[in-house]
């Protein structure tokens, strides 16, 4: 992908123009990294640009952004501008072509304003960018209140940048994000949600949800999370802390690299029906939080359509979250609840999550040992072999279709998963003693 945006930049080049790489894959080389795409700052005007690309599409020409398509790939050709106001806390209302300089200073981060020359790599920085980059400090372009009012999604992105690189927030740049957390309510939920997913998937995650929390953000798009803050738990199970702090635990021992998004979500959200269940038993002289579990799964599936995850994200993730507490009575199981339990899609991420839900909390691993056990003893078999019954057969023995055929085929399963019946003669045989002809 570097070789044909070199070769991009080069066909504008040999056309009489500037063409830089800018922004995130120059800041992503610098720090050793590979860019997950290329951005190239042009002189040229997008008519410029599509008489060197005609089949460039004018993605944003108002703004001066051609998307050109070449070997595959595709890559944004901006033309050096400044901004003019934004009134909708989002877009400029208009744009004036203009120089590198100029360009560089209407960026968000230092680390994000500097460009290369794909031929010499030389860097052009005229904002300081290589300092902050070597230093590990995310600092706003100029003054920081005046870039979150432009777009006020670049206080989720310093969030996102601080978590993602590992990088200390410059002073006057955390000030103004926590000045400004309000300015969120101009974002819709959906940018708002794909940088927070970028955050909490990442290696540090807890950081990234600390910042959130620490800067009044969280409360203009999840806003459930602060109820987890003081919310007491009984030490002889939690010696650990009250549910965010456990919850903080949790989300750093998913370890140091990026993980699914729904077990992620998951292992934020597991706990969250506590606040609504958090009782005292005074007779016990304990901390209860009866069917937290089903009211955390309620919420969190409220939680995630409001924030418009996709279908496949909320069910998974309310399936988890209304399971976790039932890890508890695996070692009582019949057989085959045990296999139905261990066959659902989501279950290796509920293993992950019950680990770290152990680990974070009392250390216990009996649970979670015994389904490493089980899962090796029903290696050699699927935990949900083809049935030995189906609704056809039992139309063939005369009966009539209708809600008894689920109970039927369920208790064939049940039979089946317990190892007492083994062939579909057999089963049939079994079926007719026990419902009759």
């Amino acid at each position: 992908m570097k070789e044909v945006a070199k070769n991009v930049a080069g066909k504008l080049r040999d056309a009489g123009y500037v063409a830089y790489f800018a922004g995130g894959c120059v800041r992503d080389a610098l720090l050793g990294k590979e860019a997950k795409d290329y951005d190239i700052a042009t002189s040229a005007t997008p008519k410029q640009v599509s008489k060197v690309f005609p089949a460039a599409d004018a993605i944003g020409e108002h703004f001066g952004v051609m998307l050109v398509k070449q070997e595959g790939f595709h890559f944004e050709v901006a033309t050096f501008r400044t901004d003019g106001s934004y009134q909708d806390g989002r877009r400029p209302d208009s744009v004036e072509f203009s120089s590198p300089e100029e360009d560089a200073q209407r960026r968000d981060f230092t680390v994000n304003g500097l460009f290369q020359d794909p031929e010499s790599g030389e860097l052009i920085d005229f904002v300081n960018g290589q300092s902050d980059l070597k230093a590990g400090i995310l600092r706003a372009i100029g003054d920081p209140e005046e870039r979150f009012q432009e777009d006020a999604l670049r206080l989720m992105r310093a969030v996102r940048f601080a978590t993602n690189l590992g990088f200390e927030i410059e002073s006057k740049t955390w000030e103004a994000i926590s000045d400004n957390a309000e300015l969120l309510e101009k974002i819709s939920i959906e940018r708002i949600r794909d940088e927070f997913s970028k955050i909490i998937v990442s290696p540090n995650r807890r950081r990234g949800l600390e910042l959130l929390v620490a800067s009044g953000l969280i409360n203009y798009f999840l806003p459930e999370v602060m109820f987890l803050i003081g919310c007491e738990q009984p030490a002889q199970w939690h010696p650990e802390g009250d549910v965010y702090v456990h919850t903080c635990i949790m989300l750093e021992m998913l370890g140091e690299e990026e993980v699914p998004l729904s077990l992620a979500l998951s292992v934020l959200l597991h706990d969250i029906g506590k606040p609504a269940t958090y009782t005292y038993d005074t007779a016990d002289d304990r901390i209860r939080f009866n069917g937290h579990d089903g009211v955390g799964a309620e919420m969190s599936e409220e939680i995630l359509r409001r924030m418009k995850y996709s279908n496949d994200v909320i069910e998974d993730v309310r399936v988890m979250v209304a399971n976790h507490m039932n890890f508890m009575n695996v070692m009582k199981m019949k057989v085959s609840k045990l296999k139905r339990f261990m066959s659902r899609d989501t279950f290796t991420y509920e293993m992950e999550l019950h680990r770290v839900d152990c680990a974070s909390s009392n250390g216990f691993t009996e649970n979670y040992d015994f389904l490493i056990e089980k899962r090796e003893e029903f290696a050699n078999e699927p935990l949900i072999p083809e049935p030995l019954v189906t609704g056809r057969d039992l139309i063939e023995m005369g009966y009539t279709p209708g809600p008894e055929f689920k109970e039927i085929l369920l208790s064939v399963q049940t039979e089946q998963l317990e190892g007492r019946l083994s062939d579909s003669e057999e089963a049939l045989v079994w079926v007719k003693e026990k419902y009759g002809e």
